[in-house]
């Protein structure tokens, strides 16, 4: 029988959840890792009562307290940092390089939780007016909810519950019922931190799930990331019964390429942020724009991801690992059947095997080239280790595409133009820019800035009248070697 995931509610690891046990399988051969059953509506609200009632007490402990039980944590997540990794491969099929980079960002998370003290002062004002002072306190919200998804299952439960408990909140997790064995062990080392029993409850299963935690009376936030139509139902849902909501949801990157850039540096950097983490990332590079001249080292392109494979996490050899399940793979090869009636397929990795693992979900690195706006796999958020190729003359046409597309969650520009990166940066309609730079996520003292289609939430809600209120921050990252610099109309840091 396989090893049944466990709930944590109350403090209590449970076994015995109401619904019918459902398998986890292994992405690599599809066989099954262990069992997960969803938690029964009796479960849930035990799960938010549990964590209700501890919130009382742990509003109370000292913000210096709460922030030496994060050190105490982060301590243990690095200790157990490989087992971590090699957790996170197992459910996921990453390589255990990719696997422990996901542990790795999650940890930094932890780490800035244990700055908590800092980011939780008021402020004060004194004679405000006359006899008047004025003073003002952060406070935690009480219950808050965090919805995590599978790409990331150990760094993006960590960007979420670590803050939210060293500000005072309890917290409930509900991770991807796909890889749920990752969150459970990050809640052992919680526990084994020191942490009260019942500040985290960890609860599996579904939509009928999600759907109770976000509308149940005394949850007062959801944290979300994952794909558009769920991303889009939480943040109504959620925001329909008052509650406050942060949704991370789809995203389209493009990396601009000028003429200027250096060839080598944007073969190589491309060919990681497109099909690294066989594409499943938020902040994968889906489609490269080359300008002018810049679409001369397309063959170069194509010739370098000819050379990249997937294969199994315990192949050193291996660029990247499976797809995460049969249904994920049967879209991204549908998509890529669609391209080939639309565009030129330079490569195509619709028939990737991988030796021993004749069942795993793989797909090789897809390249098209002659990709337009109107083609179905330029809409599509693919998912998968696919890259479209656009050609366009302009630094302003280049814009125009990327600030057409609804998303704007990451984007990119290789160049040695100061003028032309400032320019880009300046004018992209898109939170998180990266110069020079393929993949520009900012650590954990910066703030995740995705706009438009990628992000909703409190920075940019409707109103129900359709007007849109928001102020929106704009995370800039660069890399400016000093001899790449050729022109300047502007003042660089380099760094």
């Amino acid at each position: 029988m396989a090893t049944r995931v466990p709930h944590l509610i109350n403090g209590e690891w449970r076994h015995d959840a109401g619904g019918a046990p459902f398998a986890v399988t292994d992405p690599t051969s599809n066989q099954p890792l262990w069992e997960v059953a969803s938690a029964s509506a009796d479960e849930i609200n035990q799960a938010v009562a549990s964590a209700k009632q501890a919130f009382q007490a742990w509003r109370e402990v000292p913000t210096p307290e709460r922030a030496r039980l994060m050190l105490r944590y982060q301590h243990l997540l690095k200790q157990h940092h490989d087992e971590l990794g090699a957790l996170v491969a197992q459910e996921t099929g990453k390589t255990i390089a990719d696997a422990k980079g996901d542990v790795w960002r999650g940890i930094e998370v932890a780490e800035q939780a244990a700055n908590v003290s800092a980011l939780m002062m008021g402020e004060t004002v004194e004679n405000v007016a006359r006899g008047v002072d004025t003073h003002s306190w952060v406070q935690p919200l009480g219950v808050c909810v965090g919805i995590t998804p599978f790409n990331f299952p150990a760094m993006i439960p960590l960007w979420m519950f670590p803050m939210a408990l060293a500000c005072g909140n309890a917290f409930i997790l509900k991770p991807s019922e796909q890889d749920p064995m990752t969150a459970v062990r990050l809640g052992e080392l919680l526990l084994e931190a020191g942490a009260p029993k019942d500040i985290l409850q960890i609860v599996h299963g579904r939509k009928e799930q999600v759907d109770q935690l976000i509308t149940h009376p005394d949850v007062k936030a959801v944290s979300f990331v994952g794909s558009v139509p769920v991303g889009q139902h939480i943040y109504r849902t959620a925001t329909d019964h008052m509650k406050r909501a942060q949704c991370f949801a789809g995203a389209k990157n493009h990396m601009v390429i000028m003429p200027d850039a250096n060839p080598q540096q944007v073969v190589s950097q491309l060919v990681g942020a497109s099909v690294g983490a066989a594409g499943q990332r938020c902040m994968a590079i889906s489609v490269a724009v080359f300008v002018g001249s810049a679409g001369d080292m397309i063959p170069a392109l194509r010739d370098e991801l000819a050379k990249v494979m997937p294969g199994h996490h315990s192949d050193t050899a291996a660029a990247y690992g499976p797809l995460i399940s049969p249904q994920a793979r049967a879209r991204v090869l549908s998509l890529i059947e669609a391209g080939k009636q639309e565009a030129e397929c330079l490569l195509d990795g619709s028939d990737c095997t991988v030796p021993g693992y004749p069942d795993g979900n793989w797909v090789g690195p897809t390249l098209f080239r002659g990709v337009t706006p109107q083609m179905m796999i330029y809409k599509e958020e693919i998912f998968g280790p696919v890259l479209c190729c656009v050609e366009v003359e302009s630094l302003d046409e280049a814009l125009k595409l990327v600030n057409a597309n609804p998303y704007g969650n990451g984007t990119s520009i290789f160049t040695k133009s100061g003028a032309a990166a400032r320019k880009y940066q300046h004018e992209v309609e898109v939170g998180q820019v990266g110069i020079n730079i393929p993949i520009p996520v900012p650590l954990p003292f910066f703030s995740f800035t995705g706009w438009k289609g990628s992000f909703y939430g409190d920075l940019h809600a409707y109103g129900k009248q359709g007007v849109r209120f928001y102020t929106e921050t704009k995370t800039v990252t660069s890399r400016w070697p000093e001899d790449e610099i050729v022109e300047t109309n502007m003042t660089i840091s380099l760094k």
